[in-house]
């Protein structure tokens, strides 16, 4: 099943666990929204330098972020309303983590990159 993802933290090099993911949810079918404040596009995908310009449902989002960034993004991200929130190593964020349960979204503190290669992303929403 086809899922709209927004990977917060794109990147357009491919040495970077948000490129490969990237790549990874586009061989897997998934739809990628990609938020950077550096780049434009990402081959021929579309970025966004705000998470108020995703204007879709999201399923997923995934965190390329460190805590910093993520925790000044906090009402953004609750007002986007995903219905999941992957906090991949190095983005963990226990405040943000709190606040995103309590708002009734699924938090997994996991690899995308492992989650896809493993068959364990995709769930029914």
């Amino acid at each position: 099943m086809q899922q709209n993802v927004v990977i917060l933290g794109a990147s357009d090099n491919p040495d970077r666990y948000s490129y490969k993911a990237f790549k990874s949810l586009m061989n897997h079918g998934h739809k990628s929204f990609l938020v950077s404040p550096t780049i434009k596009n990402l081959e021929g995908t579309p970025v966004v330098s705000d998470l108020s310009d995703i204007k879709i449902n999201v399923d997923t989002l995934t965190m390329y972020v460190n805590s910093k960034i993520s925790s000044g993004l906090k009402n953004k991200i609750l007002e986007l309303k995903p219905k999941r929130v992957i906090f991949n190593p190095g983005s963990e964020n226990l405040e943000l983590e709190t606040a995103l349960k309590k708002a009734g979204i699924e938090v997994l503190q996991a690899c995308t990159l492992v989650l896809l290669a493993t068959d364990q992303f995709e769930k029914k929403f």
